[in-house]
């Protein structure tokens, strides 16, 4: 959601705050069969420690069955409750694959339509809305701006329609003609959910309940605020103007964007959805998600061509990449003082899941321990070979200057026969390694590559940078 992008590998983590001490609490659990799980729970306590991470839960699952699973820390530094595997956590952009897999199982009963323009299941909307496909909004090529999420405009529930009935008001709602490129876009995925409550007669929050989350056995996953509240709930935390830890207040809530990032779950809840996908749907002896469902949900259906993943792809819901061999499935997601990520690999059936109560922090460390006990060390990758460097002319230079935008903008300019990229982190030195394909340097973080097309018939100049596309102004 509003921090998707600091959840991603490339990007800096910000407000790490080493040096607060937190008191930690481990929830026991019945021990289970399988490996000695007790490195990982001291690699997740280090990781908290090191992230002032107040309270977090983690669960493994391998083949169809949970095998460690454990609530650490602290839901709340103020009351000291502990957290559980059944204390529930806001998700962020977790909540896209739930989205997903409920439009996937209404379009497998032939109720929705993956391919059929939106206007022939919704006749209300605006026709720049109305001519995209669902798959082009699960799969995040329909060309539309990014929305910011974070604490909100609205809490009521009818604010899904009405965003999507002002988005199709709105002159730059389409960066590029649907279908162009990949681009990360809450406003899709709330498109999404919103043609799902029409198609069901029913509002997002209780068309999720009966088409997913009951099938699931999901029985505390909710999107209302006012339901979480009624179970042990992990507030966000983050660092407050003393540098201490604070609870933050109040709490992110932003109906519009409900199907893109807003769901709360725990760790058990989002292992039975996991598991579910893991293992085409089935789950306790039973079809709990209609079949081919989770086949949809981890198919590549477009290329991420920048270096954000390595030969990344989207599914619906998911990244896709190369690891350890083999594809990993994921997604990550963040609001105000909460973080969430899951990993996988399908082809081996075990997955990772993390929920914390603090934003802009990443436990890689976690996830490579728990995948070295499930999947052995992982294996030595060979060194990426030499960029070539290309040469850029004056004249082409000037074509790529100018200011590109999608939620925010960047900025490139020639000065002094160089060319540059601007953003928050000041001008830095742009290097061409290829046809469309450029590379910066950011003070403090690995290299990122970016591609940038020029202006074509039937559609404008843009750039397509980690996992956004922003349209030439």
């Amino acid at each position: 959601m509003n921090a998707m992008r600091r959840s991603l590998a490339l990007l800096p983590v910000l407000l790490v705050v080493s040096s607060l001490a937190v008191p930690l609490h481990a929830q026991p659990v019945e021990p289970a069969s399988g490996p000695d799980f007790s490195e990982l729970e001291r690699t997740v306590l280090d990781e908290m420690s090191a992230t002032a991470t107040p309270g977090a839960a983690v669960a493994v699952i391998q083949g169809d069955r949970v095998i460690f699973v454990r609530g650490l820390g602290m839901a709340n530094v103020e009351t000291g409750e502990p957290v559980t595997p059944d204390t529930l956590f806001r998700v962020g952009s977790l909540t896209k694959m739930l989205t997903a897999a409920a439009v996937l199982t209404l379009a497998r009963d032939g109720t929705l339509s993956l391919d059929a323009p939106l206007s022939k299941k919704d006749k209300r909307l605006d026709p720049k809305l109305g001519q995209l496909t669902l798959d082009q909004l699960l799969s995040q090529t329909a060309g539309l701006r990014d929305e910011a999420g974070g604490h909100g405009w609205e809490h009521g529930e009818e604010a899904l329609d009405r965003f999507v009935d002002w988005l199709g008001t709105r002159d730059n709602t389409t960066l590029l003609p649907p279908g162009t490129a990949f681009s990360y876009s809450n406003a899709g995925y709330a498109v999404a959910g919103s043609l799902l409550t029409r198609a069901v007669g029913k509002r997002y929050a209780d068309a999720m309940e009966e088409i997913l989350f009951k099938p699931l056995g999901m029985t505390r996953t909710t999107l209302r605020p006012t339901m979480a509240m009624t179970y042990p709930l992990a507030v966000g935390h983050a660092a407050g103007e003393s540098g201490r830890l604070a609870v933050v207040r109040p709490v992110a809530d932003d109906s519009r964007l409900w199907p893109a990032g807003y769901a709360f779950s725990s760790a058990n809840d989002v292992a039975r959805f996991i598991r579910a996908v893991l293992n085409g749907g089935q789950l306790d002896g039973r079809q709990a998600l209609r079949t081919g469902v989770s086949a949809q949900l981890l198919t590549p259906h477009v290329p991420i061509p920048t270096n954000v993943f390595k030969n990344g792809a989207y599914g619906y819901g998911f990244f896709l990449q190369d690891d350890r061999g083999m594809r990993r499935a994921e997604h990550g997601g963040e609001l105000p003082g909460y973080g969430a990520e899951i990993r996988m690999f399908p082809e081996r059936r075990v997955a990772v899941i993390v929920l914390m109560n603090r934003e802009g922090v990443r436990f890689n460390q976690t996830f490579d321990k728990a995948f070295d006990l499930l999947l052995g060390p992982k294996p030595k990758e060979e060194p990426s070979p030499p960029l070539k460097i290309v040469k850029m002319t004056a004249e082409e230079m000037a074509s790529y200057a100018g200011s590109y935008v999608n939620r925010g903008h960047v900025d490139f300019y020639v000065n002094d026969g160089r060319l540059f990229l601007s953003r928050n982190e000041g001008p830095l030195p742009v290097t061409k390694i290829g046809e469309h394909r450029f590379r910066v340097t950011p003070r403090g973080a690995p290299p990122q590559e970016f591609l940038i097309f020029p202006e074509a018939e039937g559609r404008p100049g843009y750039l397509q940078m980690l996992i956004w596309v922003y349209r030439k102004e």
